[in-house]
């Protein structure tokens, strides 16, 4: 019997087909698009203000709240922190991927890949956690500050407004170090695979044309790695973007858009007000996608 429906799968291939795709197609259309668009609707709804019930009629009072200062200060934070996160992951990542990729020794390379791969297989919660640990007053951070005389360098940095606080653990300054911890391995790894992808013939008739090795380097190699930048980036920014954890932890009463949507759907129960939210994250998201794709990410993934 086994073998008969075999047969008939093989003779039928469009029907193996939809048996082997319909599955996961239906999960995406279902459940993920299903959600999405459940969300959608929810935020065309709004929360009654004398009652504090939802009104399910279709309105756009909840997004005009939306463009209010303080929301608009939330998107703008949250994403003032993703665009940076991303920068500085570029800038780190670059010449580690580079190095791997052009000059790390064969033995070597393995345990370079181990290395950028280990953070990935601890929890997120437990580095999130002990990183506020070494970024308290009394962890290793200020300690070290205190032994090379740098107390007040870093005074100075937890005085600036907007960046620092009252201390590393609880400061924007200590959320984009864990930010860029974090999300790193995620830039690693797609500008390296961009990076081996480079033809050493290419470098090798750069440099017959006589061309220095910056030259080179500019005029070659970052063009051809740079969609491997921009499509770490869509990770990184994207994680940055939507999560939570991290503000909550070691954040001050500033929120971000995570924070905002939890505490909408929870303690607030302003549903509409943190589905309208979670559309923002969304929008922002699909014009990146668009971008990186013109900038050729999606071939470097």
């Amino acid at each position: 019997m086994a073998r008969r429906l075999s047969n008939q799968l093989w003779a039928q291939p469009l029907l193996m087909l939809l048996l082997l795709l319909g599955p996961p197609l239906l999960w995406l259309g279902v459940i993920y698009l299903g959600s999405l668009f459940m969300l959608l609707i929810q935020s065309f709804y709004y929360l009654d203000d004398f009652t504090g019930l939802i009104v399910r009629q279709f309105s756009l009072r909840t997004y005009a709240t939306l463009f209010t200062r303080a929301n608009l200060d939330i998107f703008l934070r949250t994403a003032g922190m993703a665009a940076a996160v991303t920068v500085a992951a570029a800038i780190l990542a670059f010449p580690l991927a580079y190095y791997m990729a052009r000059y790390a020794p064969r033995r070597l390379r393995p345990w370079l890949y181990l290395a950028v791969m280990l953070p990935l297989w601890s929890s997120y919660l437990v580095k999130v956690y002990a990183w506020k640990l070494i970024l308290a007053k009394e962890g290793i951070i200020s300690w070290l500050a205190a032994q090379l005389g740098l107390t007040g360098l870093l005074e100075g940095l937890l005085a600036i407004p907007r960046l620092g606080g009252p201390s590393l653990s609880i400061s924007p300054l200590g959320m984009f170090v864990v930010f860029v911890y974090v999300w790193l391995p995620y830039m690693v790894l797609p500008v390296l695979a961009a990076l081996e992808r480079v033809p050493p013939s290419l470098l090798e008739a750069s440099a017959d044309l006589g061309a220095r090795p910056g030259e080179t380097f500019r005029h070659v190699t970052l063009p051809l790695a740079f969609p491997g930048v921009v499509a770490g980036s869509i990770f990184t920014f994207s994680l940055t973007l939507g999560d939570f954890v991290v503000p909550t932890v070691l954040g001050n009463s500033a929120f971000f858009i995570g924070q905002a949507v939890l505490t909408l759907q929870g303690t607030a129960g302003n549903l509409p007000l943190a589905a309208a939210m979670t559309m923002g994250p969304i929008v922002i998201m699909s014009v990146y996608l668009l971008i990186a794709r013109r900038l050729g990410a999606f071939e470097a993934l």
